[in-house]
């Protein structure tokens, strides 16, 4: 029998809908009644992991987010970093993860048009969106619909709209086969003077609701959201939103018309637990209640309860509250872009929300009760077998000949083109773009602010393998590895958001993985000095009570300020130097290859040392400064030898070939294939490197001479005379263009 929206809630109920019965207790405890059914339907969506972050929320005081250039921190739609001139940049990242699983195309593209709702509900236009996307086995009967829908339903969504998406990571791993992971970023601008928040504030000021139609699709998407997968179970197919990126391009439109004419109060997107979560929120950083009348709210759909209309998703929904003089000027922007704009309730005195459906008065709570939900103490444990993790069997990997070492690495799906994916997405729609994911990060002019040259770098980042390993690692990586690839485009690194993806805060092991990556994170974010302004956690990432590695995904903001040429990140000529600066050999702990090798990820990864780090960003800038000829490449993932075949790949001569001379102090194997951060592959003109090697030395880093780039189309690696290694690079371009082929 269906439950009224009246009904008295039960225990049985709560717990069906997601809540345990210490939090049920606790509720009616305060409320000193039972909640109804509606009310029960609030608290569960907002109780839950996704919406209230109660597992996580202790843990973000450790991250600085505060700076000179920060003009909101955490806790809005979005962060805002200040450009001067009078102009912000506004950028956040979300998680969109179970909804891709159920429904590939639909869940990645409402996870796109959430983002971007994130960014101009701050008044800010989007110019950008970057995407992390994370997929199991290839072998796995599902991975490969879970890409072409994922990747489809980005670049429909975004290419709609008229966003250009310019960067992101790709990986593939076994442990995402049932649970793939789809992170989304965007980027905007907005003019400081209007900037918008999410607020509800003003006693009787006006409550409207603007955009599409609400309908069923979605509803309790926040609650499965915080849930994990089973094998076993049916996949909760409406709770998965329908978006329409054209309906989303009008109400982008009409809310920057909005914020340019001064006309609201606060505007917030009705995302994850859809009305509930923004009127409730909305009311709680202003400090008021609120009365909102449901039957005013447009349907799509017949009869729908109060329940349905408090917890539907359905997309291209905001709510806003403005001063009654300005109702006729916003009804008639909002009836020009041909969307829905109803006054449904006011602002009032006090801290709670009232909502009334035919009559009835069928919500009433106190909105901290809501909000705040109890935080629970969530026990950590370290993994008993991580000492086991670490070993690697060095002695197997010496006795093997370096052939067959290259070619383990060549195999792996994680090192190719990943340019079938890009070509889904258009990524120059703006014309903005100047450089795209193929660089280390993707770069966007700005022509709004007249009085400098500003350009803006992005790059995601993330090494799972490293993060499994040791955690707290794994999160200094991943900022610092994010910071060297905006530096890289000559960029200063000003500001980070993260999508921090983990398996059930349950799980021990989990939370302890947890806070040794946000430990991570922020003792990089503090040595670099770069705050993070924005984020989301997504937890229960896992099938069958198998989590996930932990996956902190970072997205960094970079700013140029002057005019000068960007560095280049391919072999431009047949006639260049290849010098490595940084450490001359890397540690094989966590590496791609070692995983490739031994069929499973090992090893210790070395620690990263950010004073290095912070050199050889000071480093860039000297350079770029300097106007040399040269090329530059992070060696990241695959080591030394994947970045400069990445480098000859991307030259525009089909001859490229690239000679490596493995200097006799160094490892072999850690020389090619370690990968310690920081690492710099430089190809320049043979000219240029007697002050390369000056300049790297003022800077505090080590410049290592390791071979050429020439036309002999040959890979040939040197261990003093003898030649050791000697490929066609047309053969091990053409594994590394096929692999991503596949799937589309």
């Amino acid at each position: 029998m269906r439950n009224s929206d009246s009904t008295p809630s039960t225990v049985e109920m709560a717990i069906e809908l997601g809540l345990s019965r210490e939090e049920y207790a606790y509720i009616c405890r305060k409320l000193e009644r039972k909640p109804n059914f509606a009310e029960l339907g609030i608290f569960s969506a907002m109780y839950s992991e996704h919406c209230s972050y109660k597992s996580s929320k202790r843990y973000f005081k450790r991250f600085p987010t505060t700076g000179k250039r920060v003009l909101q921190g955490p806790g809005e739609n979005a962060g805002i970093l200040d450009l001067g001139d009078g102009w912000a940049v506004a950028f956040k990242m979300e998680s969109h993860n179970h909804p891709s699983y159920i429904e590939p195309y639909q869940g990645a593209a409402t996870g796109v048009g959430g983002i971007l709702r994130d960014i101009f509900t701050m008044g800010a236009r989007p110019i950008a969106n970057m995407d992390a996307l994370f997929f199991g086995s290839p072998e796995d009967a599902k991975t490969h619909s879970l890409v072409r829908g994922v990747v489809k339903g980005i670049g429909d969504y975004g290419n709609c709209v008229g966003v250009p998406t310019v960067a992101g990571q790709t990986l593939f791993h076994p442990c995402y086969t049932a649970n793939p992971l789809v992170n989304a970023f965007t980027l905007g601008i907005v003019k400081t003077e209007q900037i918008l928040k999410g607020i509800a504030k003003g006693k009787d000021n006006i409550v409207m609701y603007v955009g599409s139609k609400t309908g069923r699709d979605g509803v309790h998407g926040a609650t499965m959201a915080s849930k994990e997968f089973s094998s076993e179970g049916e996949l909760e197919r409406p709770a998965v939103q329908v978006g329409d990126p054209f309906t989303e391009k009008l109400l982008l439109e009409a809310t920057l018309e909005v914020a340019e004419q001064n006309l609201v109060v606060g505007i917030q997107d009705m995302g994850a637990a859809g009305l509930t979560s923004s009127s409730f929120e909305m009311a709680h950083r202003g400090a008021s209640g609120l009365e909102l009348n449901l039957d005013a709210i447009p349907q799509r759909e017949t009869a729908m309860s109060a329940y349905e209309l408090l917890l539907s998703e359905s997309q291209e929904r905001m709510l806003l509250v403005a001063e009654p003089k300005n109702l006729e000027k916003l009804k008639a922007i909002y009836d020009k872009w041909d969307l829905h704009a109803e006054v449904i309730g006011k602002v009032t005195e006090g801290s709670r929300v009232k909502m009334f459906s035919k009559g009835e008065l069928v919500v009433d709570l106190p909105i901290e009760l809501v909000v705040e939900p109890p935080m629970p103490e969530r026990p950590q444990a370290a993994p008993s077998d991580l000492k086991q993790r670490w070993f690697l069997e060095r002695n197997r990997m010496l006795a093997t000949p370096l052939e067959t070492k290259v070619l383990s690495l060549l195999k792996s799906l994680n090192f190719a083109d990943v340019s079938p994916i890009i070509h889904q997405y258009d990524s120059m729609v703006g014309n903005r773009t100047l450089a795209t994911v193929l660089d280390d990060a993707s770069v966007l002019r700005l022509r709004e602010i007249k009085s400098k040259n500003i350009r803006l770098a992005l790059a995601t980042d993330c090494n799972p393998r490293v993060c499994w390993l040791w955690p707290q690692e794994g999160g200094r990586r991943a900022v610092a590895e994010a910071a060297l690839n905006v530096a890289l485009r000559g960029a200063e690194p000003i500001g980070i958001t993260d999508c921090l993806n983990f398996g059930s805060p349950e799980n021990t092991e989990v939370m302890w993985q947890f806070a040794e990556c946000v430990e991570g994170i922020s003792q990089t974010c503090d040595f670099l000095k770069v705050p993070v302004i924005s984020g989301n956690v997504s937890f229960y990432n896992e099938t069958d009570g198998k989590p996930i590695y932990p996956t902190p995904m970072i997205g960094m903001v970079g700013v140029i300020e002057d005019n000068l040429p960007l560095p280049l990140s391919y072999c431009f000529s047949t006639e260049l130097e290849l010098g490595l600066i940084g450490p001359l050999v890397g540690g094989l702990g966590g590496s791609l290859f070692a995983s490739e090798f031994f069929g499973r990820d090992c090893g210790q990864p070395e620690e990263t040392d950010l004073t290095i780090v912070d050199r050889m960003i000071k480093w860039c800038q000297v350079i770029r400064r300097k106007k040399m000829t040269l090329a530059l490449h992070d060696a990241a993932d695959g080591g030394l030898l994947a970045a400069c075949l990445e480098m000859a790949f991307r030259s525009p001569h089909e001859c490229t070939g690239i000679s490596l001379e493995i200097p006799h102090e160094a490892d072999v194997d850690s020389f090619l294939f370690g990968e310690t951060i920081p690492r710099v592959i430089a190809a320049y003109e043979p000219v240029e490197r007697v002050d390369l090697e000056a300049t790297s030395s003022r800077g505090g880093l080590k410049f290592h001479p390791i071979g050429s780039v020439n036309d002999s189309g040959r890979l040939k690696i040197f261990q003093g005379s003898a030649v050791v290694l000697d490929l066609a690079m047309k053969d091990i371009r053409s594994r590394w263009e096929q692999k991503y082929k596949v799937f589309f």
